[in-house]
C-alpha cells in the first residue's frame, strides 16, 4: 500500500491576518498548520520525505506542499493516481467550541475542516475522488506514529508534547503489537510547548520557530535566580499530571490568539520583555534557564510516573518539545528508561511522515524496523551540479576524485577555513547530518564567534554541534557503550569529557555539554572518511557541524541554492559533490 502524508495548512496564517489585521506581526505565527512537508511510504519503507520550505525558501512555511509532494511522487516513480491513501496529520471535527462565535465558526470551515484540507488536493488533481482517498489522522497519533513505527521497539512508552493537537498538548501512549493506545492526555490550555513559546516571545524571538534559541540561551543563565517563581509556570500534580497556570492568564479568545495575558504575567514575574533585536541581558538568560528547568522537571515527572505504572523502559519522543536536545539528554541520563528514540523530524513536518505510517498501520501493514539516517530528500547527479557551475562566472570549480575531495577539504578545515559541504540526498528534519552542512575546526577558540557573527550572521550565544565517528566518540564524550546509535540524529546533549573541553571550545557549551552527532561508516561513508582525514591531520577526529544556511534561510536543498548562498556569504570554500569550488579573485 502506498500512502502519501502531508502537513501544513496553506491558509492558516492568511486567515488570521485577514480576520485580525492589526496584530503585532509575531502574533501571526500563533497558529496551527506551519512546517508543511510531504512523505511517501510504501512496502519498501520510507521512500521520500521533504519539507516545503526547502523548495520555496520560506522558512517554516505552512503553504500546501505542492513541490514537496511532486518530489515524493517523482522519487517513488509514480503519479498521484497510484497513491492508495493521502494522510494528513490533523483531524478536526465540528464541535461546540467551534460554534462560540463567528470567528471560530469561520476558521473551522476555512482552515481546520477536512473540506478545507481537501481543497488544494482537488485543485491539483481534480480527476481523483478525494472523499475516499483523503484520510485525516489525529495530530498526536501522527506524531506518535512517526516515532514508534521507526524506533524498532516492539513495545514502548510514547510521549508526544507540543503546542497543541486538536484539543490536547501532551499525550502518553502505550505502543505494542503495532498499535497505539492512549494512556493519558493533558489539554491544550496546559501546554508545555505553548509555555515555552510564550517565553520565546517574551525574550524577543519568534513563536513556533525560535524556541531552540531559548534552549541555546539557557546554559548561560542562573537556574536558581527565579526558583521561587517556577510554580507560576508549571504545577506538578498526581499520576504524572501537571497544570500551566501562566496560560490561564490569557483572558478571552483574543488574548489566546496573542498570548497577551501570558506575556503580561511574565512581565510581572521577570520585568520588561526583551524587544526583538535588543541586547541580551543576564536577566534574559536567567529567564531562559528558568523555563528550561521547568520543562525538564515536568518531563521527568511524566516519564517517572508512566514508566513505573506500565513497566515499559523503552521511550519514544515526538512533537516539537522533543527537539529540545537538553531535555532529551536529561531523560536519557535519568535512569528512568533503558532505551530512548527521538524521530529526527519531531516537529509538525514529521506529522506528514507519521500520518502516512499511521494509516498503513491501520490498514494492517505497520512498519516495524528501526530507521537509519533520514536522507530522504532530493539528491543531484554530477551532471546536474556541473550544469549549475558552468553558468556561474564568479567562481572556479575543479572536479576531483572522492579521495582528493576528502583530503583537500580536511586540509582546508584544519587550516582554519570554513567549508560548505553539499553531498548526496538532503536530510529530513531540522538537523544538518553531514549532507547539507557547514564544517569547521572545533579547536579554534574564536571559531564559534566567527561563524555566528560573520558567516551565519546570527546571535552570538548560539551553539554548534560536534560530529564524531562512532569508534572515537567515547574518547571525547560521555556516551555509554552500546548507546551510540541514539546520537546519530543530533538530538541529545551529552557531557564533553573534562580533559577535552578546552581542546574543543567551538562545540562545547558553557555548561560543558555538546549536542553530539555520532557518524557510522555505513550511514555516511564520505562524511565518516572526512572526519577521519581531519583527525589524521590534527589528532582530533571531531568536526564542527552546522546547517548549510544563513540567517533566516532554510537549509539549502539544491546546487543552485548552495552556490548562491556560498557566493553571498563569508564561507571560504564550497564542496558540491566531487567539485571543489572557490570564488574568483575580485
Amino acid at each position: 500500500m502506498r500512502v502519501l502524508g502531508f502537513s501544513g495548512m496553506h491558509n492558516s496564517v492568511e486567515f488570521k491576518q485577514s480576520e485580525l489585521p492589526d496584530l503585532d506581526s509575531r502574533s501571526y505565527r500563533i497558529v496551527q498548520g506551519l512546517d508543511a512537508a510531504a512523505a511517501l511510504v510504501d512496502d519498501r519503507g520510507v521512500v521520500a520525505a521533504a519539507a516545503e520550505e526547502r523548495f520555496t525558501g520560506e522558512k517554516a512555511t505552512g503553504a500546501f506542499p505542492a513541490e514537496a509532494i511532486a518530489y515524493c511522487l517523482e522519487r517513488g516513480a509514480i503519479d498521484m493516481s497510484e497513491v492508495d491513501r493521502v494522510a494528513f496529520g490533523f483531524d478536526y471535527r465540528r464541535s461546540e467550541r467551534f460554534e462560540a462565535d463567528a470567528f471560530t465558526r469561520k476558521r473551522f470551515q476555512e482552515v481546520y475542516s477536512a473540506d478545507a484540507r481537501r481543497l488544494p488536493l482537488r485543485e491539483c488533481w481534480p480527476q481523483l475522488d478525494w472523499d475516499e482517498r483523503f484520510v485525516p489522522v489525529p495530530h498526536h497519533h501522527a506524531h506518535a506514529a512517526s516515532a514508534y513505527y521507526l524506533s524498532g521497539y516492539p513495545e514502548a512508552l510514547v510521549l508526544v508534547a507540543d503546542g497543541m493537537g486538536e484539543t490536547e498538548s501532551t499525550t502518553v501512549f502505550r505502543a505494542e503489537d503495532g498499535e497505539l493506545s492512549v494512556l493519558s492526555q493533558i489539554p491544550a490550555l496546559h501546554s508545555l510547548g505553548t509555555l515555552y513559546g510564550a517565553v520565546t516571545l517574551y525574550l524577543g524571538f519568534e513563536f513556533a520557530m525560535d524556541e531552540y534559541k531559548v534552549m541555546g540561551l539557557a546554559p548561560y543563565g542562573d537556574r536558581n535566580r527565579y526558583a521561587g517563581q517556577l510554580d507560576r509556570l508549571v504545577c506538578l500534580g498526581s499520576q504524572g499530571t501537571y497544570t500551566v497556570p501562566l496560560l490561564a492568564e490569557n483572558r478571552g479568545w483574543l488574548e489566546h490568539e496573542t498570548h497577551a495575558g501570558a506575556l503580561r504575567a511574565l512581565t510581572e514575574l521577570f520585568g520588561p520583555p526583551r524587544q526583538p533585536g535588543a541586547m541580551t541581558e543576564q536577566r534574559h538568560m536567567d529567564v531562559a534557564a528558568a523555563v528550561q528547568t521547568v520543562l525538564e522537571r515536568t518531563l521527568l515527572h511524566v516519564v517517572r510516573h508512566f514508566t513505573a505504572e506500565t513497566g515499559l523502559r523503552d521511550l519514544c519522543l515526538a512533537g516539537g518539545v522533543a527537539l529540545n536536545c537538553t531535555a532529551n539528554g536529561l531523560l536519557a541520563r535519568s535512569g528512568l528508561v533503558k532505551r530512548i528514540f527521538v524521530q529526527p523530524a519531531s516537529g509538525d513536518d514529521g506529522t506528514a511522515l507519521g500520518a502516512a505510517l499511521y494509516v498503513r498501520a491501520q490498514e494492517g501493514t505497520a512498519h516495524t524496523t528501526r530507521m537509519g539516517m533520514p536522507y530522504w530528500g532530493p539528491e543531484f547527479s554530477s551532471e546536474a551540479i556541473e550544469k549549475v557551475l558552468e553558468s556561474e562566472p564568479d567562481c572556479t570549480a575543479r572536479k576531483s576524485t572522492p579521495s582528493d575531495v576528502i583530503r583537500q577539504t580536511a586540509r582546508n578545515i584544519a587550516e582554519g577555513r570554513v567549508v560548505a559541504w553539499f553531498q548526496g540526498a538532503m536530510e529530513f528534519g531540522p538537523r544538518a547530518l553531514g549532507n547539507r552542512s557547514i564544517l569547521a575546526d572545533p579547536r579554534g577558540p574564536g571559531m564559534r564567534d566567527h561563524l555566528n557573527s560573520v558567516v551565519k550572521q546570527r546571535e552570538d550565544f548560539r551553539p554548534f554541534a560536534p560530529a564524531v565517528r562512532q569508534e572515537d566518540v567515547h574518547r571525547f564524550f560521555d556516551v555509554v557503550e552500546g548507546d551510540e546509535a541514539r546520537y546519530a540524529h543530533m538530538l541529545f546533549v551529552v557531557r564533553v569529557k573534562e580533559q577535552f573541553r578546552e581542546l574543543l571550545p567551538a562545540v562545547t557549551h558553557v555548561d560543558g555539554t555538546a549536542r553530539v552527532q555520532v557518524v557510522r561508516r555505513e550511514d555516511n561513508e564520505r562524511f565518516w572518511e572526512l572526519i577521519g582525514a581531519f583527525g589524521e591531520i590534527t589528532s582530533i577526529p571531531v568536526l564542527l557541524n552546522t546547517s548549510f544556511n544563513l540567517r533566516g534561510q532554510p537549509v539549502v536543498m539544491d546546487p543552485t541554492t548552495a552556490l548562491d548562498t556560498y557566493l553571498r556569504s563569508e564561507l571560504d570554500h564550497l564542496v558540491l559533490g566531487d567539485h571543489l569550488v572557490v570564488r574568483n579573485a575580485g
